[in-house]
């Protein structure tokens, strides 16, 4: 492990510094920059990650910065997506952002809950929270890019089913691997996307392999 000033952890921080403005462009209907932004946050995500891995740069302050960074793009992706009073042509229903804002929230307190009350730290990756990860990305470029230019209702219609049935899915799957695992006498618990609480019950990006995309 290296200490925190590292070129990843940089390149995390300028993705953190990067979410005001992305929010800001949602909210003045700005979809072009808005979409150029979650775009390069993604790209760069993908790039601390290599070069945390391929340079030996992990670090401490990257195992968690890293995911938080990640979660808090998706997250507040589908929060100003929804809100009505925003200028969005096509918006995200708001019954998904609740949906997806729950379930994290729901998943983080179940994480904690463990932590504080046994012996468990160790969150295994879980194939459905990455499947959940995958396809909330893939729905916020979708309602963005839907914002920028026409796109059939249809597709659009798709990546809220696929991103509502992916949460359920991926929550009671989540919530079930607790149960066995709180009866169980191993320090394993899955994570709701694949790594540790830090990396994976934050957010699904990484620092070198710690997480994955916003």
């Amino acid at each position: 492990m290296r200490g925190p000033w590292t070129l990843p952890n940089f390149i995390t921080l300028l993705r953190l510094s990067a979410i005001p403005f992305f929010l800001l462009a949602i909210s003045d209907a700005r979809f072009g920059i808005a979409l150029t932004i979650f775009v390069a946050a993604g790209v760069s995500d993908g790039i601390d990650g290599y070069l945390a891995r391929r340079f030996h740069m992990k670090s401490a302050l990257g195992a968690y910065l890293d995911p938080i960074a990640d979660k808090l793009m998706l997250m507040s992706s589908f929060l100003f997506l929804a809100i009505p009073s925003y200028p969005a042509s096509v918006k995200v229903p708001v019954w998904l952002a609740v949906l997806v804002l729950s379930r994290d929230g729901l998943l983080l307190l179940v994480a904690l809950l463990f932590i504080l009350t046994s012996t468990k730290r160790r969150f295994p990756p879980s194939w459905a929270g990455k499947v959940t990860t995958v396809t909330q990305i893939v729905t916020v470029l979708i309602v963005l890019c839907a914002n920028v230019w026409t796109w059939p209702r249809e597709i659009v219609l798709i990546a809220f089913g696929g991103a509502a049935a992916a949460t359920v899915v991926s929550g009671f799957d989540y919530v079930y691997q607790a149960a066995r695992a709180s009866a169980a006498p191993s320090d394993s618990l899955p994570s709701p996307s694949g790594g540790g609480l830090a990396r994976r019950s934050l957010g699904e990006g990484g620092d070198g392999g710690e997480g994955a995309a916003p």
